[in-house]
């Protein structure tokens, strides 16, 4: 194998032209007879028996040449990239020069995409508005409300059936008189209000009585999934066999006992109010690293290839993919209810890719520049850290890392240290609440208050006693 040259192209590509020696074709061209000669007709041989000079006689002296090439461009290709020390970026194109291919050997260009080139600009002393931690009353209402939900129960109901309610339904669908495919469903719950149901639907069945059946008159969007069903009018025929409705706890202090560890809602509130106050300095101080990352980034200059964007674009929606499956929904299922294809769903995700990559450079950029590099401490840190959100041990989730999955968190832990050198030299302001209005209505932080330990030991030692 020889490089011919190795020519730079716009876009961070390269072209690098490459020989296949004639001992090497000959080589391919040995294997790819041993490969294929059990699979060739010569008469006068029995399959697998003929010699090679025989069957090229036969049927042409480049009888083996296709597999010969395909045998022998992929090690010459691996080797050249390697011996031209480019850092490439997905798959080549892949040409044979002249089309020439014989006992000499032939030669091939192969286009592939590079990491670019980063011109950094300035990434020291940038600025970024620092919001003041602000949690208000209503943050607090809405906490408690969710917990409330948490501890609800659901109560069946002997009324006209009301928006929040959760209903199962029976359920038909007619095109004209005509019951479509698709339309048609027993003991369906339908929780009123949800919007899982096309528009007008939900709306008509508020009101019902439990066992009562009713037409339903709605019309279907005009980019509804199901072409032959788009924009046309529809009866749907229901049946409300059952509801439900959801009862929260009163919020005091067996609720608090009961959702908690606190013996009394004013505790439990207080608590509430500090865990807020935390999460918002930590989203705060999380908004300055993305400001400064994202001026860093706006501030270097680089030619990214569309195959890094193209794989993170990949990634986006295999994120994406990931989360509905937790959901219970199947991307296919997604894109059907929105009307979209897999290829307008990647583009509108290609700006979101393209700032992901130039961020993630300009990092990697700062990161050789600084000569930053994570201490083992820092990299146990990622590992804790990657454990608690995979709600693992930390020497059980230590166990399980290859060699791959630890040098990615070397990487993060080692990003992590140039994001804290730019915190480090930035110019931080503090923005304060735009009225007084604003101010008045924020929830001071205050101190945890004790657990209900002693409420813990007083049930035990009543069981200890019990027994």
């Amino acid at each position: 194998m020889n490089v011919k040259s190795v020519e730079k192209l716009e876009k961070s590509q390269v072209a690098v032209t490459v020989e296949v020696t004639a001992e090497e074709f000959e080589a391919a061209v040995q294997k790819a007879y041993l490969k294929m000669r059990n699979k060739i007709s010569v008469p006068g041989f029995r399959p697998g028996k003929a010699p090679r000079k025989m069957i090229e006689k036969l049927y042409g002296e480049g009888v083996f040449y296709s597999d010969a090439v395909d045998a022998a461009l992929p090690d010459a290709y691996t080797q050249a990239i390697g011996s031209s020390g480019l850092d490439v970026v997905g798959y080549p194109e892949v040409e044979i020069v002249d089309d020439q291919i014989g006992k000499d050997g032939f030669t091939f260009k192969a286009t592939v995409a590079v990491y670019p080139e980063v011109e950094l600009g300035q990434y020291k002393g940038v600025s970024a508005v620092k919001e003041e931690v602000k949690v208000t009353a209503d943050d607090v209402k809405e906490r408690l409300n969710q917990m409330a939900e948490r501890e609800a129960r659901l109560v069946s109901v002997d009324r006209k059936v009301k928006k929040g309610d959760t209903a199962v339904i029976d359920f038909e669908g007619f095109d004209n008189g005509v019951a479509f495919e698709g339309g048609t469903a027993e003991g369906q719950t339908l929780t009123l209000g949800s919007n899982q149901f096309i528009p007008g639907f939900e709306e008509q069945m508020v009101g019902m009585n439990i066992g009562e059946e009713k037409d339903l008159n709605v019309t279907f969007p005009e980019q509804y999934h199901a072409a032959e069903l788009a924009g046309k009018a529809a009866v749907f025929h229901v049946k409300v066999n059952s509801a439900t409705h959801t009862e929260l706890p009163e919020l005091n202090d067996e609720f608090a006992a009961d959702a908690s560890e606190y013996n009394t809602f004013a505790e439990y509130k207080d608590s509430i109010v500090k865990e807020l106050n935390e999460k918002a300095a930590k989203n705060n101080e999380v908004a300055v690293e993305n400001a400064l990352v994202e001026k860093a980034t706006a501030n270097a200059q680089m030619d990214i290839p569309e195959a890094m964007i193209r794989d993170q674009v990949n990634y986006i929606l295999r994120e994406m993919q990931m989360r509905m499956a937790y959901q219970g929904l199947r991307l296919e299922d997604y894109l059907k209810y929105t009307g979209q294809t897999v290829e307008q769903l990647a583009d509108m995700y290609k700006g979101e890719a393209e700032q992901r990559v130039k961020m993630e450079l300009t990092l990697e950029a700062i990161r050789k520049a600084e000569g930053v590099e994570p201490t083992e401490e820092d990299v146990q840190k990622q590992i804790a850290e990657q454990a608690e959100r995979m709600g693992q041990k930390v020497e059980d989730f230590e166990k399980t890392l290859t060699d791959e999955q630890r040098g990615y968190l070397k990487d993060s832990a080692a990003i992590q240290k140039v994001v804290e050198l730019l915190k480090k030299d930035c110019k931080v302001e503090e923005k304060k609440p735009e009225t007084e209005a604003a101010a008045e209505d924020e929830v001071p932080a205050k101190k945890a208050p004790a657990k209900r330990r002693a409420k813990k030991a007083e049930a035990a030692e009543e069981s200890k006693d019990a027994e």
